[in-house]
């Protein structure tokens, strides 16, 4: 068993929007990354997806629906749903997916 520092993994990575997976639970990937204001395109899964911002906030965008999950907040995107980062996000961000 370890301890990981969330934030220490995202400021060490090379890039922002790549994710680096932490570890793994119930089957679930645990991944960190860190969000610079950018908008990150269309994406959509055949699995439910976790996104838990750790500090800072995400400007989540459905379908052209912008949701804000702030530092502290989860937002579950279901399978099969698009969704893209809207510019302003930034901050740490936690995905939990298969």
């Amino acid at each position: 068993m370890t301890k990981i520092n969330l934030s220490a993994v995202a400021d060490k990575l090379p890039r922002a929007w790549n994710s680096t997976v932490v570890g793994q639970a119930a089957g679930a990937n645990f991944k960190v990354l860190r969000m610079d204001d950018a908008a990150y395109p269309d994406e959509s899964h055949d699995f439910d997806e976790a996104l838990l911002v750790l500090d800072g906030c995400m400007r989540l965008d459905l379908q052209g629906r912008v949701i804000e999950v702030n530092a502290g907040e989860v937002f579950i995107v279901p399978a099969g749903v698009p969704h893209a980062v809207a510019p302003g996000s930034h901050g740490t961000l936690v995905i939990i997916d298969r």
